[in-house]
């Protein structure tokens, strides 16, 4: 079966460069509304417009670099603080002292928060900290030493809210990381336990057989089966064992954590629905009774095909523990939000405990073929057994589930 990698990238730090684009040139807007409207009162108008044509194309000419944190580079950072700085500086020149000392506001007004802001998002609290104690020496050689009340209160407004950006963008990184972490070990853990069912509904049931078969035959058998079961040990203890997945991450952390996960696309065409009763219809027999609805039962192919094989993982089990006389039923039940099938033999039963203890053996038929399976699916798997009465494995798949998951895997 074909596979494809699937890469999720997430990032909660992009929608910030985003919203720092929209509020740069908002910003620059605003700072060029507030000269307009006090035009008459500059000193030296022209000394204004010539910083304003200066900021207009700056602004609009780097919207690319705030795009993301590989494209807003320590030069960039650099030039972009220093057009802030110097357009606070220049206040001094265009407008006269008296409007200075009366609180008129800087040319680049709050779009010098901008610049602040991309250091914060860029490094963490530390730049921000950095760039904001910048544009608060510029603020206060502006006013000559001597600011007034609104400009210390947009001095330490600037300064809180750029290092209170940089540090929520460290712990956001952080988090990532750990989460797409978590995802892989997931993805990775689902893989194996695939792997593990495939295996042991296969390789394993046949190196058993080999073992049981050749200590009956004895001879040059017995010692094939011998060697047999020592594979299976080994196996067995391998699938049981665990992977531990190698780390990826992306090459640049501010695009988001990288998480790939290993997708099995469906084999049908058209990935519609099927009808559960066609793939059950094989296992009945003159030991296994089917008992089905008159009307189609229809699934998900991947969940008919994961629900069938769990079905006949149980009827392996009656078949390996409950002795060849043994009788099997299966009742597939329609449910208006579910599909039930029940699978119950005559056998002596499952001792108390005993799952647990094959489980803890590295045998994970139970655990693997037909409870991870149901899980992967969304349902459950119940196995009710009393000695001597026989066992009972109840399977259930819902039907919203396994929708769902049938689409998702024609994406």
């Amino acid at each position: 079966m074909a596979r494809r990698e699937r890469v999720m990238r997430m990032s909660v730090e992009q929608p910030l460069w985003r919203a720092l684009a929209g509020y740069r040139v908002l910003t620059m807007v605003y700072a060029i509304g507030l000269f307009v409207s006090a035009h008459d009162q500059v000193a030296r108008p022209w000394v204004a417009l010539g910083y304003f044509a200066v900021l207009v194309v700056w602004t609009l000419a780097t919207l690319p670099r705030v795009a993301n944190a590989a494209s807003c580079t320590r030069p960039f950072l650099a030039v972009d603080l220093s057009v802030a700085v110097v357009g606070i500086l220049l206040t001094r020149v265009a407008e006269s002292p008296e409007r200075i000392d009366a609180g008129a506001p800087t040319l680049p007004s709050i779009w010098t928060a901008g610049a602040v802001l991309a250091f914060a998002i860029k490094g963490g609290w530390r730049w921000a900290a950095f760039a904001s104690t910048l544009v608060a020496v510029a603020n206060l050689a502006e006013r000559s030493g001597v600011p007034t009340r609104d400009t210390i209160h947009m001095v330490l407004l600037v300064w809180i809210a750029s290092i209170a950006i940089g540090y929520v963008v460290e712990v956001a990184r952080a988090s990532e990381r750990t989460l797409a972490r978590a995802l892989e070990i997931e993805a990775a853990t689902r893989e194996r336990e695939r792997l593990a069912r495939d295996i042991h509904d296969s390789v394993l049931q046949v190196l058993a057989m080999v073992q049981r078969r050749g200590a009956v035959i004895g001879g040059e058998a017995a010692e094939l089966g011998r060697m047999a079961g020592e594979q299976e040990v080994a196996l067995r203890t391998l699938v049981s064992g665990g992977l531990v997945p190698v780390s990826r991450v992306s090459e640049d952390a501010a695009d988001g954590a990288l998480v790939r996960a290993v997708e099995v696309p469906d084999d049908d065409g058209d990935g519609g629905p099927v009808d559960l009763r066609a793939l059950l219809a094989p296992y009945a027999g003159a030991r296994v009774s089917l008992a089905e609805p008159g009307a189609p039962v229809r699934l998900a192919p991947d969940a008919a095909r994961e629900l069938t094989a769990a079905v006949a993982a149980a009827l392996d089990n009656v078949r390996t523990h409950a002795g060849e006389g043994s009788r099997a039923w299966i009742l597939v039940e329609d449910e208006p939000g579910e599909v039930v099938v029940t699978v119950r033999d005559d056998g002596p039963g499952i001792p108390e405990g005993r799952l647990a203890e094959a489980e803890g053996e590295g045998r994970l038929g139970v655990a693997l073929s037909i409870r991870g399976r149901l899980r992967d699916l969304g349902g459950t798997a119940e196995v009710i057994s009393v000695p001597g009465q026989g066992t009972e494995v109840e399977l259930k798949v819902p039907k919203a589930g396994s929708a769902s998951r049938g689409k998702a895997g024609q994406r």
